[in-house]
């Protein structure tokens, strides 16, 4: 049996190339496909609003999803939206209005709630919705990448589509009755932003908690209930004094305290132009958008610093 020449042996060698790296898969011309690179960014920054934009697909996906799912083997279908409203109109009015005999500004109690329910139906509902989004998409959390900030948002956009049915038929109810909007309702574009802003970034605080700790999803209901009894939905703002003197002559203002709930401003904003309750109240709604904007900033921040455990605990 012949042993292999030197001349061979180096032949082979010159055959044998050693294994590509990536760094070579990177620079060789022939390699013509894409290349993504994802690259967690650092926790205290905020959102990288061009791969949101770069995702924008898959949230109107999620979003429409939402919408379908809701309203998925119903019967009454859409009707919900209507429904759900109307019975609390009803059952306020009852209660509130006729039982406890609470003041409306002088306005009908069943219009009174009526205007007040449109705005707070649908932060709860997003709230809800946007505190849940995590846990309920945990399977897709685990196997796929997409930034996650697009969960509790899909939730929060997809309440838009019953707040809107819901606004609209309440807007035939009060010209049917002769209640004309006035000039307050240019607010109202701002208003809806407002009250988007402060559900989303409350869900981002809540469902960054609720997908670790379960006992978020079972403290959510009072956590919706404290703020509906914390926001004007069932009395006016009138009730709540503006001023208060405390023992030993100390003055706090409680109005002013309040308006920190932005749903304050919203809600009362809503009144103002559509039922000319009062005039708009700018300085509320002015207090409620920095709480509502330094909230969703930090809600941001919170969420980032969390992303790196949600696939472990999902």
């Amino acid at each position: 049996m012949t042993q292999p020449s030197l001349k061979s042996i180096r032949d082979v060698d010159h055959m044998v190339e050693p294994e590509a790296t990536v760094s070579d898969a990177m620079d060789a011309e022939s390699c013509d496909a894409p290349i993504t690179v994802i690259e967690r960014s650092k926790p205290w920054q905020f959102v990288n609003l061009g791969e949101l934009y770069a995702y924008r697909d898959m949230l109107r996906f999620l979003t429409w999803r939402s919408i379908k799912a809701r309203y998925a083997q119903s019967a009454i279908g859409v009707g919900w939206a209507v429904i759900q409203p109307a019975f609390q109109v009803l059952l306020f009015t009852l209660v509130f209005g006729r039982l406890a005999n609470i003041d409306s500004d002088g306005v009908p109690y069943a219009f009174f709630s009526l205007v007040g329910l449109i705005p707070w139906t649908y932060f709860s509902n997003a709230l809800s919705g946007g505190s849940n989004s995590l846990v309920g998409n945990a399977s897709m959390i685990s196997k796929v990448y997409f930034p996650r900030l697009i969960l509790p948002l899909s939730d929060v956009v997809a309440k838009l589509f019953d707040f809107f049915i819901a606004f609209t038929l309440s807007m035939g109810v009060l010209l049917f009755f002769g209640r004309l909007p006035n000039s307050g309702i240019l607010m109202l574009p701002y208003l809806i932003l407002l009250m988007m802003v402060s559900a989303l970034g409350l869900s981002l605080w809540l469902t960054a908690l609720a997908i670790q700790f379960r006992d978020i999803a079972h403290a959510l209901t009072f956590i919706v209930q404290l703020l509906m009894y914390a926001s004007p939905v069932i009395y006016p703002t009138s009730s709540v004094p503006e001023t208060y003197t405390l023992p030993g002559g100390w003055v706090i203002w409680p109005q002013s305290l309040y308006a920190i709930n932005p749903m304050v401003g919203v809600v009362e904003g809503f009144r103002a132009a559509l039922l000319g309750s009062g005039p708009m109240p700018y300085g509320w709604i002015a207090i409620g958008t920095v709480t509502a904007t330094v909230t969703l900033l930090s809600g941001m921040m919170f969420f980032r610093s969390r992303e790196k455990v949600f696939a472990d605990v999902a």
